[in-house]
């Protein structure tokens, strides 16, 4: 009786044998390993959520609950944010808080509305600011953030004390410069001054790139004591020797960055659990938190889930949703590791967490070789195989009858997996459990009843961008500084009052950053909002243009063909005006591919409109009203986005953009 109460076949999906078996020692009795930190994802890095705010309700609320809601969805424990910098950070700009010296707006962008969502919904959740560029007088001329220390520690302290002066949300961790080289002098000086103005209980996360740090860290022990936690990116589930004498928390600070498909989901199961049993990582941070984004962008859909159609009101809750679930609704930040191996015999891992109070919570993965490679780093091989797995139960636990059981099976065929479903209540019999595990599995055995899968109701259908799209900016408060759909790929674009025009150019979209950032990619030369659907062939581009500089220019484009981190070499065909009285057709962004140039009187300080008009492989261009070139012939792209921009950074206004797509 004794041996049918211990072993429970608890994988009725699979019907493979299991050959393997590995006895496993749960106990507290001889203390506690680290403490649990919790698990994150990032918003930015740049403008992975810009869509999203542009869903209509209940829609974007349903999206949010999935991600923040406790004992929902991903039940996220942390969000880390960027801080804007103006600059390209992968998939986009995101508008700093201060584009000039002497400005400070701290309710541009959309990240201080997605950590108060964030927020409203578990207050408890943990908040990380990160920058990856900075606006171009950081620099003092120069590319780099880090020639005037005490510059750029105001810049960042002045973020963190508008987060909680305009939207009483309290920072709790902030770091340096995403994955570039860290300056130990600004570490040092950016917690002086952050002690010094009063919020010295926001931790330094260093250095969001390689292990490389701790060499540092080990023989200056200001800089150690300036660091609180040390923060790897794609870390392949491994630290270094030198990271663990720190005796600082480590943290995979950023990870996962893969298609969120059954193979992304493998990817996040396995570091999830691996990246503290490997590499004694008590917090693991995904890029990126939802893909809100234009999915021919740089890494689509590589979220824990997708919301990229806010004009349809179609997302999808993808598998790594689930997968976070295993580990997010069953535990807390604060809770502590148990003591134990953590690899399964037969391949696979396990993690067991506490409360100190009587809970447990124990994770279990199988994931494949196969089935489970991350984007980076390189996936060495191995083997998993079917197996029983016996845990016996000490200390503290050695009483427990029951345990929660949830269970997800990756399913790469069929592509019919199961995902977070409950098994119920399994019995302990005299401390002793037997689990059948399969392949490409994930359990949750946890002493806590609070778990929850009841997902809204279908969103949606997807629908691609309306073919029939216009926008004369004419908000008079708007709830966000971006107008809907445009994604800035190079420079900022904002909402603007024209309080100079009394005509109907009142309320325009002006690209405010007029001095090139400290980058963090190549950046192009030009600024750049794309627009609409990829797949756009044919198309009717017009806009309104108010150039006001007499160095700059303005354009209009279609079937522009590379964004994010490769926007410097978009092609597309793009027509611009230059308030010398010329005008250009160029087959890329830089313009050196000239189809077209002559004169057409347009000049600074006035309202030119400019229409593109692409069918098949030729274009024609008209401005105010009146045709200007005609019959170009476009051999390529074939298709692409619609976009404005400008010839470099400088202010210029856009107004009653239009766009009619066949």
């Amino acid at each position: 009786m004794l041996l049918l109460c211990s072993v429970l076949l608890l994988s009725p999906w699979n019907a493979a044998a299991w050959g393997t078996r590995g006895r496993y020692w749960l106990t507290d009795a001889e203390g506690l390993a680290r403490e649990f930190d919790g698990i994150g994802a990032v918003s930015g890095g740049g403008a992975t959520s810009r869509l999203l705010v542009d869903y209509e309700e209940p829609y974007r609320s349903q999206i949010l609950d999935y991600l923040f809601k406790p004992n929902f969805g991903a039940a996220l424990h942390i969000l880390k944010v960027e801080i804007g910098g103006d600059a390209q950070s992968t998939d986009g700009t995101e508008p700093s808080h201060m584009h000039y010296e002497n400005d400070e707006n701290y309710f541009r962008g959309y990240e201080w509305w997605l950590m108060k969502e964030a927020k409203k919904r578990n207050p408890n959740i943990k908040l990380i600011g990160l920058p990856w560029a900075f606006p171009g007088w950081i620099g003092r001329g120069e590319n780099w953030p880090y020639n005037h220390p005490d510059v750029t520690a105001y810049y960042i302290t002045s973020w963190i004390i508008g987060a909680k002066r305009f939207h009483d949300l309290d920072i709790d961790y902030i770091g340096i410069w995403n994955e570039r080289t860290f300056n130990s002098k600004y570490i040092k000086v950016l917690r002086e001054t952050m002690d010094r103005v009063g919020i010295k209980n926001i931790g330094i996360i260093a250095a969001d790139g390689d292990w490389d740090i701790v060499k540092s860290m080990l023989v200056d022990p200001y800089l150690n004591d300036a660091v609180e936690i040390v923060g790897a990116h794609y870390p392949g589930t491994m630290t270094v020797p030198s990271a663990l004498l720190t005796k600082k928390k480590l943290w995979a600070s950023e990870d996962y960055s893969t298609f969120n498909d059954e193979v992304g989901a493998g990817c996040w199961a396995r570091i999830l659990n691996q990246n503290y049993v490997n590499g004694h990582m008590t917090s693991t941070i995904a890029w990126n938190l939802v893909a809100s984004y234009y999915e021919d962008l740089p890494f689509g859909r590589c979220g824990l889930m997708t919301a990229q159609e806010p004009w349809s009101g179609h997302y999808s809750v993808d598998p790594p949703i689930w997968i976070t679930a295993h580990t997010t609704q069953f535990t807390q930040p604060g809770w502590h590791y148990l003591k134990v191996d953590g690899h399964l015999n037969g391949g696979g891992s396990y993690v067991a967490l506490t409360d100190g109070k009587g809970n447990l919570t124990i994770i279990i993965e199988t994931m494949t070789y196969h089935h489970s490679a991350c984007i980076r780093p390189p996936l060495l091989p191995y083997r998993v195989s079917p197996q029983n797995a016996t845990f016996y139960f000490n200390g503290s636990f050695s009483q427990l009858k029951t345990l929660q059981m949830w269970y997800s099976k990756l399913e790469f065929k069929s592509g019919n997996s199961t995902l977070f479903h409950s098994l119920g209540s399994k019995k302990v019999c005299e401390g002793v459990l037997t689990v059948n595990l399969g392949l490409d599995e994930v359990y949750t055995l946890t002493t806590l009843t609070t778990g929850r899968k009841r997902p809204f109701p279908d969103p949606p259908a997807s629908q691609p961008f309306p073919s029939v799209y216009k926008d004369d900016f004419n908000v008079r408060n708007p709830p966000f500084s971006e107008a809907p759909f445009f994604a800035d790929q190079t420079g900022v674009f904002e909402y603007f009052v024209n309080t100079s025009d009394p005509g109907e150019h009142v309320f325009t979209l002006r690209q405010v950053v007029n001095q090139k950032p400290v980058t963090w990619v190549s950046d192009a030369k030009n600024t750049i909002s794309v627009i609409g659907s990829y797949k756009w062939v044919n198309l009717t581009v017009s806009c309104d243009v108010y150039i006001e500089s007499k160095q700059g220019g303005a354009f209009i484009a279609a079937r522009v063909d590379k964004g994010g981190i490769y926007v410097g070499d978009a092609n597309g065909v793009f027509f611009w005006v230059f308030p010398d009285g010329t005008y250009r057709v160029t087959g890329d962004l830089h313009g050196k591919e000239v189809l077209m140039k002559g004169l057409s009187g347009v000049r600074a300080a006035a309202w030119h409109r400019l229409t593109l008009i692409l069918k098949g492989s030729k274009a024609s261009g008209m401005l105010n009203g009146y045709p200007l070139w005609e019959n170009v012939t476009i051999t390529k792209p074939k298709n692409g986005w619609a976009a404005i921009g400008t010839k470099s950074f400088e202010f210029t206004q856009f107004d009653n953009f239009h766009i009619q797509a066949s």
